[in-house]
Parts: structure tokens; C-alpha cells; sequence
């Protein structure tokens, strides 16, 4: 009977010893102890107790299943104000880092950003960020998604991010952007990213690189673009998205030919000209908008082009055709 008391001792001794090591990395804690404090202890980052486990206790934190260091730090949706702290840089493993839909977060991209090298993904958006868009964020070649959108960026927009060979996704749209789309973008190394740079100051002519580039999704509406973006489109694309709409873009729609994987086009609000071409009765469209264009001739008659109603096609020059009234 003692033997059996004593071995249930034992075992239920062993068993709360492995129960009470911590999964979490001590440096690793420190720094994320460090990075509330920074932002004055706030409730959002409550869980964040010195005496419990950052791996299995924390919220917004994920740890490497294997070794336990930090991988992940996601702060999202509430109040949090200040700069994002320097701190941020030392947490080596780091392959995700979102700061997003906080309230007063201000100041530069914080440049220890730089030395996450393990960086995958970089979210940095809804905030109130200024400044401009840092050239080193190009070092971080690991990189498959970064968003910077909606905040208050400035300046231009570096070229650098071309050298990035993983991209997939580039947000740098609801800014204040200016210049020029950079040369640099119509070789973009490795994957083409989805690129989404509406809503800035953004002038100039779209660099005739990018034709070079088969883009799934651009996104270049409400800038003050010109000239001709008919080089984005092409047969031998693969192009599902493009949203080119208030704009000051000039040129004939009747040569342009789509690739035919085209679901999204908006190129309303710009100086087009020209005819809608009878090929694009054939493309799988799920939305379509050409008005307040400079527009003429009969809306082919065909594919999903009556589908849409008149105020996708109003406002243009001399469009006629259903759902717009009969030529005459």
C-alpha cells in the first residue's frame, strides 16, 4: 500500500514538474514583455502576464511547434497608441507580423523591421503611419505579402520592392503617395505580385514595362495617371482583375485585346476612346464598368455584355445598344 502511494506520488510530482515547464523562450518573452510596456501596458495586450506561458497563454502570439520560439505576432482591432516599438526587431524566428485596425499607431515603419530576415508576411495597415516607404524593406527577401494600406504614406514609391523574389501581393494603396509607378515594376524577380496601388497622388505615364508583367490583379484607380495602359492587357495573359478607373488614361479600346481570363475591368472615369471590341463577348466578366469614357459605336451584342445594366456603359460619347438605347 505505501508502494502504491509512493509511486502515485512520484508520478503526480513528475507530472506537475512537466506541467509547470514553460514552453516559451525566455528572450523571446522578454522582448514581447518589453513591447508592451512600450505601448504603455494596455488592455489589449492583457494576456501578456510574466508568470504565465507565452506559447499556450498569450493572445496574438504563436509559437514554432518544434522550438518554441516565436513565429507569429498578430495585434489587431483595438486601441493601441504610440509607435510601433523597436523591440519588434528582436524577435529573430519572426515569419508574421500584423499590426492592423489599431487605433493611434503613428510614426515611421520602425527601420528594426529590417533585421526579420525569416519575414514572410508584414501587415502594417489601417493604422496612422507616416513618412515614407522605406527602401529596406527590399532586404527582406523572404517577403510574400506586405500591406501598408490605408495610412499616411508619402513621398514615392521605392523601386527596390522589384528586387523582392517571393512577392505575391504588394498594398501600398489608401496613401498619399506621389511620382511615378517605378520602371523597376515591370521586372519584378520571381513571381508577379497582385499589385494594389489606388487611391494616392500618383502622375505620370504607366511605365510601358509593365506590359512586360502578367499581372492577376492591378489595381491602379483614383491617381492622376495618363496616357496609354493598354500594354497591361494582352491575349497572352492570364489577367483575371484590372481597376484602372478616375484616371486621366487616353486611349483606342477597339485595338486592345484582353486576355482571356479577364473577370473584373474598370476603366470608367478616364479619357478612353474608341469602340468596345466584339471580343469581349467572350470573356467570363463578373463586372464591367467603361462609363464616363469618350466612347463610341454598338455595344456587342453577346457574352455577359447585356447583363450588366446602363450605368455601366453612361456617360461615354456615342455608346448606343442594349441596356443603353438603340442606335440610330
Amino acid at each position: 500500500m505505501n508502494t502504491l502511494f509512493l509511486s502515485l506520488l512520484i508520478s503526480s510530482t513528475l507530472l506537475s514538474l512537466s506541467l509547470s515547464k514553460e514552453l516559451c523562450n525566455p528572450q523571446d518573452k522578454q522582448v514581447l514583455l518589453q513591447i508592451k510596456k512600450d505601448f504603455g501596458d494596455p488592455y489589449l495586450l492583457a494576456s501578456w502576464k510574466s508568470d504565465t506561458d507565452c506559447c499556450t497563454d498569450w493572445y496574438q502570439v504563436e509559437c514554432d511547434s518544434t522550438t518554441n520560439r516565436i513565429i507569429s505576432l498578430t495585434v489587431f482591432a483595438g486601441n493601441l497608441s504610440g509607435q510601433i516599438p523597436a523591440a519588434v526587431g528582436d524577435l529573430p524566428y519572426l515569419q508574421n507580423l500584423v499590426f492592423r485596425k489599431l487605433t493611434d499607431i503613428t510614426g515611421p515603419v520602425q527601420p528594426a523591421i529590417a533585421k526579420l530576415v525569416h519575414l514572410r508576411s508584414l501587415r502594417l495597415d489601417w493604422l496612422n503611419l507616416t513618412g515614407t516607404v522605406p527602401d529596406f524593406l527590399s532586404q527582406l527577401k523572404n517577403l510574400t505579402f506586405l500591406d501598408l494600406s490605408f495610412n499616411g504614406f508619402s513621398g514615392s514609391i521605392p523601386s527596390s520592392l522589384a528586387l523582392l523574389p517571393n512577392l505575391g501581393a504588394l498594398h501600398l494603396d489608401r496613401n498619399k503617395l506621389t511620382g511615378s509607378i517605378p520602371e523597376s515594376f515591370g521586372t519584378f524577380k520571381g513571381s508577379v505580385p497582385d499589385l494594389y496601388l489606388s487611391h494616392n497622388q500618383l502622375t505620370g505615364e504607366i511605365p510601358a514595362s509593365l506590359g512586360n508583367m502578367d499581372f492577376s490583379v492591378i489595381d491602379l484607380s483614383r491617381n492622376k495617371l495618363v496616357g496609354d495602359a493598354s500594354m497591361l492587357f494582352g491575349l497572352n495573359k492570364t489577367t483575371n482583375n484590372v481597376y484602372l478607373s478616375r484616371n486621366l488614361f487616353e486611349f483606342n479600346l477597339s485595338n486592345v485585346v484582353f486576355p482571356s481570363t479577364m473577370e473584373n475591368l474598370d476603366i470608367s472615369h478616364n479619357k478612353i476612346f474608341g469602340s468596345i471590341p466584339p471580343q469581349m463577348t467572350q470573356l467570363p466578366l463578373q463586372s464591367l464598368n467603361v462609363s464616363y469614357n469618350r466612347l463610341c459605336g454598338q455595344i456587342p451584342v453577346g457574352g455577359k455584355l447585356q447583363s450588366f445594366d446602363y450605368s455601366s456603359y453612361f456617360h461615354n460619347r456615342c455608346l448606343c445598344g442594349a441596356p443603353l438605347g438603340n442606335c440610330k
